[in-house]
C-alpha cells in the first residue's frame, strides 16, 4: 500500500494508473500522427501542429477518461469485475470522460483534440486500457504484494485470519501467525509458526517484508528488543489498528482507544483545511444547482403531479458541534409518512414511498436540493451523512464514539456511503461509523476528490438506495 496525501492506495492500483495514463497520452500522439500521415486537420483551428498545444490536449484527453474511470469505480480496490463486465465498465467511463471533453471544448475549444486524430486516439486508448486490465491485473496484485508475518496466535490474529474478501487482502500475503507463547492459540496449526531462533532470524527467513503485532494482552511480556532488532533491520513494523485502517479503508471500533485518537497522526481539523474545503463547497454547490436547474423543474412538476402534498421535505438533522439545522430533500414518501410523529428508519420496499420517490431515491434526486444547505454552510458537500436528533440520542448511547462523526460538517456523499451500503439499523450505523472515523482521522482535498468521483458511480450503479 502507498499512502498518497494520507490515503490507503494499493501499489497496482498506482501502477496501472499510471501504466493507462501512459496509454492514454500516448493514444493523442498516435492519433496526431496518423491524422498528419492521412493530410487531414488536427484541429478545426490549426493548433495541432504546436507542440505545446499538442501536450496539453493530451493532457485534456488523459485528466478528462481517467476522471471517467475513477467515477466508474476502475481503481476502487474491490473492483473484480469479469471479461465482459470490465469492457461494460470502461464503455461507461470513456463515455463519462467524453461528456467531460465536450464541456472543456465549449469553453476552451483548442484544449481538445478533434477530428480524426480524437476517433484514433478514443479507439487505440480503448485497446490498450483493455488489454492492460484483462492481462495485468491480477498479475500486478500477486507480484507488488507485501510479504506478511503476524505476530500473535489470539483473538486479534483470528480478526485478521478471518479476512477472507480480496479486497481486504489486496497487497499482501499472509505467511503465518507467529506464536511465542503469549495467547491463547485461536489460529489453525497449519498456519502457526514457533520460532527456534529469534524473530528477525524467522522474518528473514520468510522473506517478510512486514510484522503486524496483533498480541492480545502486550501486558504479557511483548518482545520490545527483538521487534526493534527487525526494524532496525528494515522489516517494518505497524500494529493491528494500522494494519486494519490500511486493508479495510475504516477504523475498527474494537481496537480504538482514546490515546490512538491522542498521540496518531490525523484527527486535526486545520483553519487551512476548513478554508478549502468551504471554497470547494461554495464552487461546486453552485455549480451544480445551475447546471441541474432543469432536473430540479422537472422532479417537482412530478411530484406535484403523483398527488397532493408538499414538494420539499424539511427535516432537522444533527450537524457541526452538535448544532441542529433543517435539512432539505424533494418529498418522496405520503405526506403522513409519520403520522404518529415516531421517527422510523427506511427500509427495503417501503410502502411509504410514493412511486416518484421510489426513482428519485434510487438516482438520488431527492438529495439534491441539500446543494441549498452547503451553499448555505449548514453542511458540505463531504462528510458524515447528518442523522436526525432522535437517532443521534439512541445510537450516541449504544455506539462508542459516535460523537466524534459531529466533529466534521455532515456531508451529501462521503466516504462512508461511497464504500458501504445504505444504514438502517444500529449495526450499520456501527459500521458505516468506522469509515467516518477513517474520513475524519485521513482527511485531504485529494480524499474528497475521490469521493466525489466514486460518488458518481454510486448513483449510476444504483448502489445503496432504499
Amino acid at each position: 500500500m502507498l499512502r498518497i496525501f494520507r490515503h490507503y492506495i494499493p501499489k497496482s492500483l498506482v501502477l496501472l494508473g499510471i501504466a493507462e495514463s501512459l496509454i492514454l497520452l500516448v493514444s493523442i500522439y498516435i492519433g496526431a500522427t496518423f491524422d498528419l500521415a492521412t493530410g487531414s486537420l488536427l484541429t478545426a483551428d490549426k493548433t495541432g501542429s504546436d507542440p505545446l498545444t499538442l501536450w496539453w490536449q493530451a493532457f485534456v484527453f488523459c485528466a478528462a477518461m481517467l476522471a471517467g474511470m475513477v467515477a466508474m469505480g476502475f481503481y476502487q480496490r474491490d473492483q473484480r469485475d469479469g471479461p465482459v463486465a470490465t469492457i461494460v465498465r470502461l464503455t461507461l467511463s470513456f463515455g463519462v470522460g467524453f461528456v467531460v471533453m465536450l464541456v472543456v471544448h465549449l469553453l476552451y475549444p483548442g484544449l481538445v483534440v478533434g477530428g480524426l486524430a480524437f476517433a484514433v486516439a478514443l479507439l487505440s486508448s480503448f485497446v490498450g486500457i483493455a488489454t492492460c486490465r484483462l492481462l495485468c491485473f491480477s498479475r500486478t496484485d500477486n507480484d507488488m504484494a507485501r510479504r506478511i508475518l503476524v505476530l500473535g496466535v489470539g483473538e486479534k490474529a483470528k480478526q485478521i485470519d478471518s479476512l477472507r474478501r480480496a479486497s481486504d487482502r489486496v497487497g499482501i500475503s499472509i505467511l503465518g501467525f507467529i506464536d511465542i507463547g503469549k495467547d491463547t492459540k485461536q489460529i489453525a496449526d497449519a498456519k502457526v509458526i514457533r520460532p527456534k531462533g529469534s524473530i528477525r532470524e524467522l522474518a528473514e527467513k520468510f522473506a517478510a517484508d512486514e510484522i503486524v503485532v496483533a498480541l492480545d494482552d502486550r501486558r504479557s511480556g511483548i518482545p520490545l528488543e527483538e521487534i526493534l532488532d527487525c526494524k532496525m533491520h528494515g522489516i517494518q513494523i505497524i500494529e493491528a489498528p494500522t494494519f486494519y485502517e490500511r486493508q479495510l479503508g475504516k477504523i475498527k471500533l474494537d481496537e480504538l482507544k482514546p490515546s490512538n485518537m491522542i498521540f496518531a497522526d490525523g484527527f486535526t481539523q486545520a483553519i487551512l483545511k476548513q478554508t478549502e474545503k468551504r471554497v470547494m463547497d461554495i464552487a461546486i454547490s453552485s455549480a451544480l444547482l445551475l447546471i441541474s436547474l432543469p432536473v430540479l423543474i422537472l422532479t417537482a412538476v412530478a411530484i406535484k403531479a403523483e398527488g397532493r402534498g408538499p414538494i420539499f421535505y424539511g427535516q432537522e438533522r444533527v450537524g457541526l458541534r452538535g448544532k441542529r439545522f433543517t435539512v432539505y430533500k424533494f418529498r418522496s414518501m405520503h405526506e403522513d409518512a409519520e403520522g404518529d410523529g415516531v421517527a422510523v428508519w427506511a427500509k427495503p420496499d417501503d410502502d411509504r414511498i410514493t412511486k416518484v420517490g421510489c426513482f428519485i431515491r434510487k438516482t438520488r434526486i431527492d438529495e439534491l436540493p441539500q446543494l441549498i444547505n452547503v451553499f448555505k454552510g449548514d453542511m458540505s458537500f463531504v462528510g458524515p451523512r447528518p442523522e436526525r436528533p432522535e437517532f443521534v440520542e439512541q445510537l450516541s448511547n449504544a455506539i462508542p464514539y459516535y460523537d466524534l462523526r459531529h466533529h466534521v460538517k455532515p456531508g451529501i456523499t462521503g466516504w462512508a456511503q461511497v464504500s458501504y451500503q445504505y444504514g438502517a439499523s444500529i449495526k450499520d450505523s456501527r459500521e458505516k461509523l468506522q469509515y467516518d472515523l477513517y474520513y475524519l482521522k485521513n482527511y485531504s482535498l485529494f480524499l474528497d476528490l475521490n469521493i466525489l468521483m466514486l460518488t458518481v458511480q454510486v448513483i449510476l450503479w444504483g448502489k445503496g438506495a432504499r
